[in-house]
């Protein structure tokens, strides 16, 4: 049985709402910046396992960026630990557009190892998206996807725009199932955008062109809507609802799984979840974030000006950081203004990576400036002439020129081809194995050999239990020779000799 077989067999086998869990991938990146090392996941990988999710969304590229750069670990390794205690349930993983770290697109046949290195290691499913909805672009790692027997899912990224028409978003899924055989299409509401009365349109629009297939959908909290959102998806028959647990949960991550369970069951729909092990998985990170410092999820207010600028959550923190550094933070209600017209001039760009980026920095550079498009950056050029992928609308014409005259000269007015990037990879590491090539290949400089340098992944958390942190304390003092505490099963003892 391929992997997808299994993806498939537990759905069936379920017949209620099924529920994936986005803890550790999406939830902790929303609220914890990606900090979670495989220490702090692994205490509560067993009971993740026996919860009742029909998938675990465990890592994309942000992750693999995080875990070299900042948490020296290697993603590979931290992958087989966390399945290893999942034998279960399906890990989840994405792939961007043709995109790996970075903005800029990869060779087919780089985005092909990718998809291979996810399934030799633990891996079942793999979730493709392009922001521009350029099916082309997703049919490589769907297609690659399912010759490796991975259980893939077809995530068409929801906007609010002239051009995001229900009628687009059913025919790019129609696109997507005819050329590829996708197994599921997921509603991946990035910037919590979703309405009550939008999900009720957008729902049947793309019911009616699947043939069955199971619908997903992912919003975020940033808004306050998701929660209504997801019942209102239930009640029009969506298959699965993507959650995390709270505190991992609300704010600008998903919503969480405790909630969503009582709106479910108060509505009468089943669920296979277990909300004895939550209830435990959830002390657990309550602990947690105590002892590191990281905040809870917290429900948002209404904004109705976030439908205008559309910038996620996360980022516009980020952004209001980075200008208060640099003295501009008095022009941040500016810059969301100008990214509202930057928006409209570039053909409606879902604001989510890499456009979310690329556009902010073009605002800024247009509000600071004094002369809008003066300074133009190398990704803005690119997506106006069609690098990344086919336009889902066109530039306004004037812009256009504007980009193109006060853009890099080197950027050439014609997409070309990739040259195949896997031969020289090889050429170059003959020695390594594709998990270390793949990394090497993502990843420049010395990030790779700092994060090897740094040694093996810690299976316990940071600060660990309680009587973990004692031990430490203790090992300090010259004095006690002997400490032995005994808790209901479990008996640690320690002791030093002279």
């Amino acid at each position: 049985m391929t992997e997808a077989e299994k993806v498939r067999a537990k759905r069936s086998r379920s017949g209620a709402i099924g529920i994936i869990d986005t803890t550790f991938r999406d939830a902790q990146q929303c609220l914890w910046t990606t900090r979670m090392t495989a220490g702090m996941m692994l205490p509560i990988a067993e009971r993740m396992d026996r919860a009742g999710f029909e998938m675990v969304d465990f890592m994309a590229p942000v992750q693999f960026d995080v875990c070299v750069r900042y948490l020296k670990e290697n993603p590979w390794e931290k992958a087989r630990l966390v399945k290893a205690r999942l034998p279960n349930t399906p890990l989840r993983s994405y792939c961007r557009s043709k995109s790996l770290i970075g903005f800029s697109l990869a060779p087919d046949d780089m985005v092909e190892m990718w998809m291979e290195r996810l399934a030799a290691n633990g891996f079942s499913v793999v979730g493709t998206l392009d922001a521009l909805f350029d099916v082309d672009n997703m049919a490589v790692s769907i297609r690659h996807g399912k010759k490796l027997g991975l259980y893939t899912v077809g995530a068409l990224v929801f906007s609010e725009s002239p051009v995001h028409t229900d009628e687009v978003y059913a025919n790019t899924a129609k696109a997507l199932i005819e050329k590829t055989d996708v197994d599921a299409i997921m509603i991946k509401d990035s910037g919590a955008l979703l309405t009550p009365d939008r999900i009720r349109t957008l729902v049947p629009a793309l019911k009616a062109v699947m043939g069955g297939r199971p619908l997903e959908l992912h919003s975020h909290c940033n808004t306050g809507l998701a929660p209504l959102v997801y019942l209102e998806a239930a009640k029009l028959g969506i298959d699965q609802l993507h959650t995390s647990i709270a505190p991992l949960a609300s704010g600008p991550a998903q919503p969480s799984i405790q909630n969503t369970l009582g709106n479910l069951s108060t509505a009468g729909f089943d669920t296979t979840v277990d909300s004895d092990l939550i209830d435990e998985i959830s002390d657990y990170l309550t602990d947690l974030a105590a002892q590191e410092g990281f905040p809870h999820g917290a429900p948002m207010e209404y904004d109705l000006y976030h439908y205008q600028h559309q910038m996620p959550g996360g980022m516009l923190n980020n952004w209001r950081f980075q200008l208060r550094e640099q003295g501009l933070e008095d022009r941040f209600d500016e810059i969301l203004d100008e990214i509202v017209k930057i928006r409209a001039e570039l053909g409606w760009p879902i604001m989510v990576t890499p456009f979310s980026q690329i556009i902010a920095v073009q605002a800024m550079l247009n509000v600071v400036g004094g002369e809008r498009y003066r300074n133009v950056p190398d990704e803005i050029k690119r997506y106006a002439l069609g690098h990344f992928g086919r336009l889902l609308s066109p530039v306004d014409p004037d812009i256009l020129d504007r980009i193109v005259e006060n853009g890099s000269p080197a950027i050439p007015l014609e997409p070309k081809q990739l040259e195949p990037g896997r031969p020289a990879l090889e050429k170059a590491y003959p020695n390594l194995d594709d998990d270390a090539r793949m990394l090497r290949y993502m990843f420049a400089g010395s990030e790779v050999d700092a994060m090897e340098e740094a040694g093996a992944i810690r299976t316990t958390a940071t600060l660990g239990s309680p009587v973990e942190a004692l031990l430490r304390g203790l090992q300090g003092r010259g004095s006690v020779t002997r400490f032995d505490v005994e808790y209901k099963n479990t008996r640690v003892a320690m002791s030093r000799t002279a």
